[in-house]
C-alpha cells in the first residue's frame, strides 16, 4: 500500500463547521503533487424503525442542491462527541424519538476524495415519542414511511442521501438475512 507524504500543509478556510486546507504531498513516485481537501467532525444518523416496520424520515431543504431531500434524522458531531452520543441526540432533536435499542450499522466516508468526514449509521428500535426540538435555524418535516416504500424510493431515486440508502440497504440485507 502506498502513502503519501506531507511536505506542507496551508490552511485556506476555517469555517464553523470545517476546515480547507491546500496540502504539498511526496508522491511514491518521488514527484510531488497538491491535495485539496476538507476536516470535519463527520455526523451520525439514525435509521428509526417502529413495530410496524415504518421508517421515520426527514425531509429538508439543502441548498448546496436547492432542492428538498429526504434523509434519516441526522446530525453534525460536536468536537470529541461519541457518534452515538450524537446520534442519541439528533433521533430526539429531529424527530422527538428515543430508542429502546440502537445499534451501529454502518460507517462510512461519504466523500473521500475531498474530505475526512467519517458517518456513523445507526439503527434504533423500541421507539417511544417525546417532543422535538429543532436546532434554531433548522427547519424539517418528518415523515413516516413503510419499509417497502422506503426501499421503492432508494431503488428509483426518490432518495438520493448516501446515508439514507446505506441505512436502509443495510436494514435490507438484514432483513433478508432474518437478523432483525
Amino acid at each position: 500500500m502506498s502513502k503519501e507524504k506531507t511536505l506542507g500543509s496551508q490552511l485556506l478556510y476555517d469555517g464553523k463547521i470545517m476546515q480547507l486546507y491546500k496540502d504539498e504531498v511526496e508522491l511514491e513516485n518521488g514527484k510531488t503533487s497538491i491535495r485539496e481537501y476538507i476536516r470535519h467532525s463527520g455526523g451520525a444518523g439514525v435509521l428509526a424503525v417502529d413495530e410496524d416496520e415504518n421508517f421515520y424520515l426527514v425531509t429538508q431543504f439543502r441548498y448546496p442542491y436547492a432542492a428538498e431531500t429526504v434523509e434519516i434524522p441526522a446530525g453534525k458531531r460536536e468536537k470529541g462527541e461519541d457518534p452515538f452520543v450524537c446520534a442519541v441526540r439528533e433521533l430526539e432533536e429531529e424527530t422527538g424519538l428515543i430508542a429502546d435499542n440502537i445499534s451501529l450499522i454502518a460507517t462510512v466516508y461519504p466523500t473521500p476524495a475531498y474530505t475526512d468526514e467519517t458517518l456513523y449509521v445507526y439503527l434504533a428500535t423500541g421507539l417511544k415519542e417525546k417532543a422535538a426540538h429543532l436546532d434554531e435555524g433548522e427547519f424539517l418535516g418528518v415523515e413516516k414511511v413503510p419499509f417497502e416504500k422506503a426501499y421503492q424510493m432508494a431503488i428509483n431515486g426518490g432518495i438520493r442521501d448516501s446515508k439514507t440508502l446505506i441505512a436502509i440497504y443495510a436494514y435490507a440485507a438484514k432483513r433478508a438475512r432474518g437478523e432483525l
